[in-house]
């Protein structure tokens, strides 16, 4: 955690507010393992993303390791931060309660994992293993909460929108086979109406043992927001690819004319929240059905004031050039020019590869831009 000033942040529900407003969803980026680090936090902001998501952090790990803070939780000391989310996976109140306060004059909330599905993270009991455990998520909202209002920050919810000291608590779920269990599940963690536990909510709507290539369960989603979306704001994670293929309809969704809509309607949906999309097209939320040029080079710029492992960065430019998850497939370079940039072996070399394909690559961004 490099040392900064704390500076204005923006309430995320102020965030929700001014998307609603704007009759649209607010645009929200994942928390990605290893993924979701300072550069591409700023450049997905840069191109429409509202908020944004830290990886997950282990709680534990991040309280007692001060080379933990200073690797899993990178700031700018330049310029106005993007609105971020802490997210942390915790299974002890107390543990999440003390990391939150660390990260509290540096974010604009923390969040609590209880969606990972790995193997590793259920076995400890973080991540998707906490949907069976909704007291405990209750009680570690519950204590991080009071720590945070002992130490000073607004944790009002509606109440503190405007306050400086503002800051957000929230929860990352999945899906239960038996929809009843995800239902006593939020109402546990959410709480009393009229002094709701948690400020927001995001649902990716797939099981622990669903894989990602089997579509997300609109109907779980629609049930849910039907029931949750007018008490508190919901999230929905998972198969957004680009804001026109959307597998469901809303008031603020987009609908590409002409087509035959038999998509469920969403009336209380919030917002959206992608990962792997995302991931190979940082401009998804500024309209471009495919990644642009014009990303990949602000990525590079970020990453050259925000440093990142190389090969990190290296992936993070191969998934940007190759083919997005959406139904536009073009790619910036072919399969063998991406072959050849995983050659490269240090930025210098990447920078200079990818100046020598520009001039193929203008011709393939132009089918990609925004309508």
């Amino acid at each position: 955690m490099t040392d900064f000033v704390e500076s204005d942040h923006v309430h995320p529900l102020k965030l929700f507010e001014a998307a609603k407003d704007q009759k649209r969803f607010i645009y929200t980026s994942a928390p990605m393992v290893r993924y979701s680090k300072l550069a591409f936090r700023q450049t997905v902001h840069e191109y429409g993303t509202d908020l944004c998501w830290t990886p997950m952090i282990l709680a534990k790990e991040f309280n007692r390791n001060r080379f933990a803070r200073d690797s899993d939780f990178t700031l700018s000391t330049r310029g106005p931060q993007p609105p971020t989310i802490v997210q942390f996976g915790a299974n002890v109140p107390l543990e999440l309660a003390r990391a939150s306060t660390l990260v509290a004059p540096y974010s604009s909330g923390v969040d609590l994992n209880c969606g990972c599905p790995q193997s590793w993270a259920c076995a400890e009991t973080l991540g998707a293993a906490l949907m069976e455990k909704r007291e405990l998520v209750r009680d570690m909202v519950l204590e991080t909460r009071e720590h945070l209002r002992r130490d000073g920050w607004g944790v009002g919810k509606d109440k503190d929108i405007d306050n400086p000291k503002g800051r957000s608590i929230s929860v990352k779920i999945r899906v239960h086979k038996d929809l009843r269990k995800t239902m006593d599940f939020i109402t546990t963690v959410l709480g009393p109406e009229q002094d709701r536990h948690i400020d927001f909510v995001t649902i990716h709507p797939r099981t622990r043992s669903t894989p990602s290539s089997i579509p997300i369960n609109v109907e779980a989603l629609e049930i849910l927001t039907s029931t949750f979306g007018k008490k508190v704001p919901i999230l929905v994670s998972g198969d957004v690819f680009t804001l026109s293929t959307l597998p469901y309809t809303s008031p603020i969704a987009p609908v590409p004319a002409g087509d035959k809509d038999d998509r469920i309607n969403i009336p209380n949906l919030a917002g959206l929240m992608s990962a792997r999309a995302i991931l190979c097209n940082p401009a998804l939320y500024a309209g471009y059905d495919a990644c642009p040029w014009s990303a990949v080079d602000t990525f590079l710029n970020k990453v050259v004031r925000c440093s990142l492992p190389f090969k990190l960065a290296q992936h993070h430019v191969s998934e940007m050039c190759g083919p997005g998850m959406g139904p536009n497939k073009t790619a910036l370079l072919n399969k063998k020019e991406r072959s050849a940039l995983m050659e490269c072996t240090n930025m210098v070399d990447l920078i200079d590869f990818l100046d020598a394909k520009r001039e193929g690559g203008v011709r393939r961004e132009s089918t990609s831009s925004p309508n």
